[in-house]
C-alpha cells in the first residue's frame, strides 16, 4: 500500500491549474445513462473515484471510450445489465446515483446501498423519497435497493427536509425524462449542480432554476448526445491556496472561477493573506507571515463548505490566536484531530465531537499518521508540510480519490514530498 512521505519546512511557491471537479464529473458519467446517444466529456480529473464509476457503468454493460486527455466518451444504449454490484458502490459514495437515471431511462435498477468516506451516517432516504414522488416503486431486499416504473416516471412537486446535494442532484437526473413537470424545493445550490444541470441542458433537458433554492425540470421523451467540459474543482483549487497560507507562501491557481471561492478567500484574507482575483485565477501570498487564526462553521453552499473543514484546522494549528471550527453537515468530521495532536496540534473536541478548539502552536513535529476519509487525508499533507522532520501518511488511497497527482503538483510548488510502497 502506497504512503507519503513528507520533509517539512518548505514555503509553497508558484502557479498551479485547476483540476476538473469530481463532483462534477461522476454525476456527469452518471447521468450518462439518461442518453439514446453518445456524449462526451473533457477536463474530467484523473481520479480514483472518476474510475470506480467507470467500472461501474462498465460493469452495466455501458460502453466506456478515454483518451490520453481524460476525454471521456459513453455509449450508454449499450447496456446490458441494471443492477449495480456493492464490491463496486461500496467503493464510492456517488455511485448511487445511478439508480434514478437507469430507473428513469429504462424503467428499472438495482443498486447497493453505497458506501464511501466514514464520516458519519449519510442516509439515502432523501433520494428515495424523491423517487418514490416521481411514481418509482421502491423495495428493500439484502441491502440493494431495487426500484421500478410502469411506464415513465411522472412529474410532481417534491420538498427535500434540508439541503441534501446528492439527492438534489439526484432526483433532478431522474426528473428530466419524467412525463410532466416537476418542481423540487429546498434543493441545494452548490456550483456542481449548475454544472450538472447545464450538462442535462446540453443533452436536451429543459430545467431552469439551479444554483437557487428551486429547481423546476419539464420532462421530455428523449435525451441525445452532446459535449460538455467539466467546471474547475473549488475544493482542489481552495486546498491548495490553504496550504499556501499555512507555510506563508505565495500560489496563483489558475483557471479557476473565483466565485466559487468567495467563502474560503474570506477566510484566508482573515487570517492575513493578500489575495488578488482575476477572471480565471486567484493569487495569494503570505509574505512569509504566519497566518492569524480562523474561526467557522461549516453550512451548504455558498458559506464555508465542509470539504474545506479539515484543510483550514490543519492550518490553524500554527496559526497565532485561537479558533473555533464547528461542523454542521457531517457527523465524525474530526477524525483527523487526533492525528494532528499526535504532531503536537493543541485541538480540544466539544460539542459531542462537533467544535474543535484549536489554540495555534509555533510548530509541529512530523510522526507516522494515518489518513481516515478523503478530505482528513489531505489536512494531514497540510500538516507534513508546515511540520518539522518526516512525516508519513499511511492509506492514502483516500487522498487519490479526490486529488489528481497530489504529490507532483506539491513538488511544483516546492514541497518535499514523495509516494513510497509500505514494506
Amino acid at each position: 500500500m502506497d504512503k507519503l512521505l513528507i520533509r517539512g519546512g518548505a514555503r509553497l511557491e508558484g502557479e498551479l491549474r485547476a483540476s476538473g471537479a469530481k463532483n462534477s464529473a461522476v454525476l456527469m458519467l452518471a447521468s450518462s445513462l439518461l442518453a439514446d446517444e453518445p456524449v462526451t466529456i473533457s477536463n474530467v480529473p484523473h481520479l480514483r473515484d472518476i474510475t470506480t464509476m467507470i467500472e461501474l457503468l462498465v460493469s452495466l454493460g455501458v460502453e466506456v471510450v478515454v483518451d490520453e486527455k481524460m476525454n471521456i466518451e459513453i455509449h450508454a444504449n449499450t447496456i446490458k445489465r441494471f443492477t449495480a454490484p456493492y464490491d463496486l458502490v461500496r467503493q464510492m459514495r456517488a455511485s448511487f446515483l445511478v439508480l434514478g437515471p437507469m430507473l428513469a431511462h429504462y424503467g428499472r435498477a438495482e443498486v447497493s446501498l453505497p458506501g464511501g468516506c466514514a464520516i458519519g451516517p449519510r442516509p439515502v432516504d432523501q433520494h428515495l423519497r424523491g423517487l418514490q414522488a416521481l411514481g418509482a416503486t421502491i423495495e428493500m431486499d439484502e441491502g440493494y435497493v431495487k426500484a421500478s416504473v410502469d411506464g415513465r416516471l411522472k412529474g410532481a412537486r417534491f420538498r427535500f427536509d434540508f439541503s441534501t446535494v446528492g439527492g438534489t442532484e439526484h432526483i433532478l437526473m431522474a426528473a428530466t425524462l419524467a412525463e410532466g413537470t416537476t418542481v423540487l424545493e429546498n434543493c441545494a445550490q452548490e456550483p456542481e449542480i449548475i454544472d450538472l444541470a447545464d450538462f442535462l441542458n446540453a443533452m436536451g433537458a429543459q430545467i431552469t432554476g439551479q444554483g437557487t433554492e428551486t429547481i423546476t425540470i419539464q420532462g421530455v421523451k428523449a435525451l441525445h448526445g452532446c459535449h460538455h467540459r467539466v467546471i474547475a474543482d473549488r475544493v482542489e483549487a481552495a486546498t491548495y491556496l490553504i496550504a499556501a497560507a499555512a507555510t506563508g507562501g505565495k500560489v496563483k491557481m489558475r483557471d479557476v472561477i473565483p466565485s466559487h471561492l468567495d467563502a474560503v478567500l474570506n477566510k484566508l484574507r482573515e487570517a492575513g493573506a493578500d489575495i488578488e482575483v482575476g477572471p480565471d485565477w486567484v493569487l495569494l501570498d503570505m509574505k512569509g507571515r504566519r497566518p492569524k487564526a480562523v474561526s467557522l462553521v461549516t453550512a451548504p453552499y455558498p458559506a464555508f463548505p465542509t470539504d474545506l473543514q479539515a484543510q483550514i484546522l490543519a492550518m490553524n494549528c500554527i496559526a497565532d490566536g485561537v479558533a473555533t471550527v464547528k461542523e454542521t453537515i457531517f457527523e465524525n468530521r474530526f477524525m483527523h484531530v487526533h492525528e494532528m495532536n499526535r504532531m503536537g496540534a493543541n485541538i480540544r473536541l466539544e460539542g459531542n465531537n462537533t467544535i474543535a478548539i484549536v489554540t495555534g502552536v509555533e510548530s509541529l513535529k512530523a510522526a507516522p499518521v494515518m489518513a481516515n476519509d478523503l478530505r482528513a487525508s489531505v489536512s494531514l499533507v497540510i500538516a507534513g508540510l508546515i511540520a518539522e522532520g518526516d512525516t508519513v501518511i499511511d492509506r492514502i488511497y483516500h487522498i487519490d480519490r479526490g486529488y489528481e497527482q497530489v504529490e507532483e503538483k506539491l513538488r511544483t510548488l516546492g514541497a518535499d514530498i514523495e509516494r513510497i510502497q509500505s514494506r
